[in-house]
């Protein structure tokens, strides 16, 4: 019998391995959490596969999603970067990457962690949409725009509801598997 997966991931084996692997599991580790702020923060207005597809360039370019390493990047860093072809290179979501990053710190500093901060918004549970089809799960939540306003109020940028919503959904904190997805249960 084959495996079932979310109709989403089907288009090509990064998105069926990324499916498979990782999206919907959920992350505590706040460098694993700050990776993901800076991919779904990317992704702004372009494709998922794109970012994958760039995801080891992100990772070489961004002191592997070090936070403290990406805070104290300069412009002279941010130059260097927009000639770089392994990431997209949009000025406003390299500077932003770098602002978010000591946003992202303030934020671990007050909290103890960033992690503590951000699953407090879900009361540390997974919310279990239990879906039929990829098409049932919404882009935005009420959930999702509240923690965008907060990040928001603390100095993000390029992290609207929608973006939170799937930042939601890729680190687990969000379960959008369709409800006999393989990947619901590993």
């Amino acid at each position: 019998m084959e495996d079932i997966r979310c109709a989403w991931c089907l288009g090509s084996p990064e998105y069926m391995h990324y499916h498979d692997t990782e999206w919907g599991v959920p992350i505590y580790d706040d460098q694993a959490l700050f990776e993901c702020i800076v991919l779904e923060s990317a992704q702004a207005g372009l494709s998922w596969i794109t970012i994958l597809r760039k995801r080891e360039g992100y990772r070489a370019l961004f002191h592997d999603f070090d936070p403290q390493k990406v805070a104290n990047m300069t412009d002279i860093d941010v130059e260097r970067l927009l000639q770089d072809e392994r990431i997209v290179r949009h000025r406003a979501k390299i500077e932003a990457t770098i602002h978010n990053a000591k946003a992202f710190l303030q934020i671990a500093k007050e909290f103890g962690s960033f992690s503590q901060y951000y699953w407090a918004f879900s009361d540390h549970k997974v919310i279990d949409n239990s879906i039929n089809h990829h098409t049932e799960a919404p882009a935005v939540t009420e959930l999702s725009t509240r923690f965008a306003k907060d990040l928001k109020k603390r100095g993000f940028k390029f992290l609207g509801p929608t973006t939170c919503y799937a930042f939601m959904q890729a680190t687990g904190m969000v379960n959008d598997h369709i409800a006999d997805c393989m990947a619901r249960t590993s």
